[in-house]
């Protein structure tokens, strides 16, 4: 692939990250902001010019569009998926992406005025890069390669078949989704419209990702209802919920948190806390790859809840609801998409990263209504915040793997 591809590849992000998307889960809409779909009509524009097929932005923020076949070989439709919201983790808000060239191996100065520095001490992947290009942030916001290198890498992909009508390939088919970082991304998404045989999100991390496996995952809400009393005359009469939702955090497994866990291992994570004597509200969020686990995990809490409500007198209320499952149920059927995707990546010197997700995405849910959807890299790094940041060569080698697969399924005439 030409240079000139590759630096439209580095313009589309560029340009894309200083759309503010950020979505949000206190809105009951779709999409949960309104500039998420005015970033989807211009997606859906560009997706027209550079000459797509059936391409189509629903009022809730869908964008899909399709690269007809070229060839006479009847192979699999395949899809590439992406999302446009970006994390409510961090502001997303006047991106000022920052390009570093031929990266020295040392600290990066990400901000002089409020002296924000992403060493190589916190973040020793950087060491990986010396030589090559990085984008980053200014440290004020987050970047947004998650997930718009995605989309950038997609669309710069079927741009260049596009381009080169003499290279053979099937129909291929692009979604791109609102509010993924809440959880909602797959949720009005039209898999009979989409159409396609399976498909891959693009909304991994460092080079050479492939993953097939995720999380099954629950959100908790806890709300306890205290009794205020003046401090001077409170024995026996007040009741503190603050302290009680810390007793109630203190009797769940403190190796089970987020940060003393890794690879297979499930936690419970303490994500709100807002609370005053008379009511506290607390949330967690639930996750293990096993389904044996994560039922247990869910039953801990309960059985905790339980315990305190005997204690004190049914004062907590206690809602649990499943978000997603573990993918892995879905592709084990279908091998052959992660065996194409691994091949692509052997092919092109890539060594392939196969491990489960420790968080969701889209494709799992995607997997159980229909569409078996693995995750594919994008090439980012420290994603959800200021230190975010991707090498260029990755997001080069993306666009690379979304062709090969593309080759690799043309050759693969259906039965």
């Amino acid at each position: 692939m030409g240079g000139n591809m590759m630096s439209k590849l580095i313009d589309r992000f560029l340009q894309y990250v200083k759309h503010e998307t950020t979505s949000d889960e206190s809105s009951a809409s779709v999409p949960s902001t309104s500039n998420q779909l005015e970033f989807a009509k211009i997606l859906g524009r560009e997706l027209e010019e550079i000459g797509l097929s059936d391409v189509s932005v629903d009022e809730k923020g869908y964008v899909m569009a399709t690269l007809p076949s070229n060839t006479e070989n009847k192979a699999p439709i395949i899809g590439f998926i992406a999302h446009m919201d970006t994390s409510p983790d961090m502001s997303g808000k006047n991106v000022k992406p920052k390009i570093i060239s031929n990266y020295n191996g040392e600290d990066i100065v990400l901000n002089d005025e409020e002296n924000i520095i992403m060493s190589t001490k916190d973040f020793p992947d950087l060491k990986d890069y010396v030589g090559h290009d990085l984008v980053t942030t200014d440290g004020t916001t987050l970047l947004g390669a998650d997930n718009k290198a995605g989309i950038a890498e997609i669309i710069t992909a079927v741009e260049y078949l596009i381009q080169n009508p003499n290279i053979p390939h099937g129909t291929v088919k692009i979604g791109f989704t609102p509010d993924e970082e809440i959880g909602r991304g797959a949720d009005c998404f039209d898999v009979e419209k989409f159409g396609a045989d399976f498909a891959y999100t693009v909304d991994g991390g460092p080079i050479g990702e492939l993953e097939y496996e995720n999380f099954n995952a629950a959100t908790a809400k806890i709300s306890i209802q205290g009794r205020n009393v003046h401090p001077g005359t409170a024995k026996n009469k007040m009741i503190n919920s603050i302290l009680i939702a810390n007793e109630l955090n203190s009797m769940l497994p403190i190796d089970e948190r987020p940060e003393y866990t890794e690879g297979y291992e499930g936690f419970y994570h303490l994500m709100a806390f807002n609370g005053s004597v008379e009511k506290t509200e607390i949330a967690y969020i639930i996750r293990d790859h096993s389904m044996e686990k994560f039922e247990i995990k869910k039953e801990i809490l309960k059985r905790a809840v339980e315990f305190l409500n005997h204690k004190y007198g049914d004062i907590i209320t206690l809602e649990i609801s499943d978000s997603y499952y573990n993918m892995k149920e879905k592709i084990e059927p279908v091998m052959f998409v992660i065996d194409i995707a691994k091949k692509a990546m052997e092919d092109l010197d890539i060594k392939p990263l196969i491990k489960p997700i420790r968080g969701g995405t889209d494709g799992a849910r995607l997997s159980y209504m229909g569409l078996p959807c693995p995750n594919l890299f994008t090439g980012g790094h420290n994603y959800h915040g200021k230190f975010e940041y991707i090498p260029i060569f990755a997001m080069e080698k993306s666009v690379e793997t979304i062709l090969k697969i593309i080759e690799l399924v043309q050759e693969m005439p259906l039965d």
